[in-house]
């Protein structure tokens, strides 16, 4: 198949992200070879101008850039293990979410086969796909990235190099995830809250935004002070905040909706002023967890 560009890639794995990343590549007018386990996934591209490969070693072989598209990286080694001696000379693309460990060790399984491993974290759903102001994390070789960085570029207009160790794209991918998932389930919690009080998500979503639009300038007061150690009760005290968590608690409990987030929230500072820590700032509580202590026995 030619390309409007001369210029091809392989992607393997069709689920909504890989074939947002499929489909950006055919709008840049790269030639586009695709595999993935259900091959129907392909259909749409393929009339596109895609070419399905028939297996994953012609995938492999068609061209030296792969971008791997998959549920994390135990599915990589399933795909690509049969496979195996056709990875020489490949560059793996691998945007699949897993472990910074992981990452490590699908890298050196990768040079063990000739192959050289790119780890990326995608910082944006299927939608925000070839987009100029979307946002791609990647480590790994630089000689790999600065090479196919126009590539890389089709993806999300935006590429960051966080360093030769291939475990730190992965790193900073899950960095976001731990706030996302953790702030999406904020935000569950408080239109459970609010539906128990006749009220609906469109009613508290200006509120919910003003919060949500606050976060920033705390997360830089407090990231200087957590850098330097300094977890003084100046501005807030962890009695305080241990307070006002109980009341969140509470307040889910009267009205009848789950209490799991707020409950193991209410446990973390508890645990804090067990610690001592009730005078001192709540971002003490950062000292806690970098620590990993498992919480007492009930």
């Amino acid at each position: 198949m030619s390309s409007r560009t001369g210029q091809s890639v392989t992607v393997i794995g069709l689920g909504p992200m890989g074939r947002a990343i499929a489909a950006a590549f055919l709008d840049r007018g790269y030639a586009v070879t695709l595999w993935n386990r259900t091959s129907s996934r392909a259909d749409d591209l393929v009339s596109r101008g895609a070419v399905l490969a028939p297996d994953v070693e012609q995938a492999l072989a068609a061209n030296e850039v792969v971008i791997l598209s998959l549920t994390d990286y135990a599915a990589m080694y399933d795909v690509l293990n049969p496979a195996a001696a056709a990875l020489t000379g490949r560059v793996l693309v691998n945007l699949s979410s897993d472990t910074p460990e992981r990452a490590r060790a699908a890298a050196r399984w990768a040079a063990e086969r000739g192959a050289v491993h790119l780890t990326g974290g995608i910082t944006v759903p299927p939608s925000g796909i070839g987009q100029p102001d979307s946002a791609t994390f990647y480590s790994g070789p630089r000689e790999a990235f600065d090479r196919h960085r126009p590539l890389l570029e089709v993806i999300t207009g935006r590429t960051d190099h966080r360093g030769e160790d291939p475990g730190l794209a992965a790193l900073f991918y899950q960095l976001g995830m731990v706030m996302f998932w953790t702030s999406m389930l904020s935000y569950w919690q408080a239109i459970a809250l609010a539906r128990a009080n006749g009220l609906t998500a469109a009613d508290i979503l200006p509120h919910a935004t003003e919060t949500a639009n606050s976060l920033p300038g705390f997360f830089a007061f407090y990231a200087e002070r957590i850098d330097a150690g300094d977890h003084l009760g100046d501005v807030d005290r962890l009695s305080m905040g241990t307070a006002s968590v109980e009341h969140v608690l509470h307040t889910n409990a009267d009205a009848g909706v789950d209490t799991a987030l707020p409950a193991a929230v209410a446990g973390l500072f508890r645990r804090g002023m067990d610690a001592g820590h009730a005078a001192d700032s709540f971002s003490s509580l950062v000292e806690l967890m970098t620590k990993g202590e498992a919480p007492p026995r009930s």
